[in-house]
């Protein structure tokens, strides 16, 4: 189903991407472009990114590697 019609952005391609990392609005619109033109698709779009959110599961901090790639042993 599109969610988007003026840039043809589907459920789909939504979920994919909040599976990836995408967790605002600000985020869908820089990738796939959803609310830049008319902006009737917003709600519907937030709504999916809240969706996929509560979906996914939350890891524990005891669940976390010793070693995150990218931190340095001062930031851990």
């Amino acid at each position: 189903m599109y969610v988007c019609v003026c840039r043809a952005v589907s459920d789909s391609k939504i979920r994919r991407a909040v599976e990836q990392g995408a967790c605002s609005m600000r985020a869908l619109k820089d990738q796939l472009g959803v609310g830049s033109v008319c902006g009737r698709c917003v709600p519907e779009a937030r709504q999916m990114i809240r969706d996929c959110r509560a979906e996914q599961p939350v890891m524990r901090l005891d669940q976390l590697p010793a070693q995150m790639p990218g931190l340095s042993a001062a930031a851990a």
